[in-house]
């Protein structure tokens, strides 16, 4: 049998793959996997950024539709330099005028941002006919750092 060097067989220099670059692939896994979680964890502090928002503005209009619905009690002064929960007179179930329902209003607008927003509390100014509503609450910026306070505010004239 007369072999020729071409029929030899050689070893292979590539085997597969080496515990090097398994261990390479693992640790760029790793951190994709570790990016895509910052990703969606900046996704939901912006989405509840986002939220807080939108609560106040609601806030902020379902005062100004309180005012409005209560012309007499915008007249009389009850929804000037407004701040604080405010005294219920429980009239829903009884006739109230219009400076007790403006205390109603006030009262359950108020006790709602607190409800809705961390530290939520909102104010009502006047200057001329030009009345401000502005809400205000923390917001987390980072794990242990101090809340920042954020504020919405509404201009309207009733």
């Amino acid at each position: 049998m007369n072999k020729s060097l071409s029929n030899i067989i050689r070893p292979r220099l590539n085997q597969g793959f080496s515990l090097l670059e398994v261990l390479v692939a693992v640790v760029v896994l790793a951190i994709g996997l570790l990016s895509l979680a910052a990703l969606q964890i900046s996704g939901i502090r912006y989405l509840s950024a986002a939220n807080m928002d939108y609560q106040a503005m609601l806030q902020a209009v379902d005062m100004a539709e309180r005012m409005r619905a209560n012309p007499d009690g915008v007249a009389g002064g009850a929804y000037s330099n407004v701040s604080g929960t405010g005294s219920n007179p429980n009239c829903i179930s009884s006739y109230c005028s219009a400076s007790q329902m403006a205390q109603t209003d006030i009262y359950q607008w108020n006790t709602l941002n607190a409800q809705l927003l961390p530290s939520g509390a909102g104010t009502v100014t006047v200057n001329g006919n030009l009345y401000t509503i502005t809400i205000t609450w923390n917001v987390a910026v980072s794990f242990g750092a101090a809340p920042q306070l954020e504020t919405f505010a509404l201009s309207f004239s009733p």
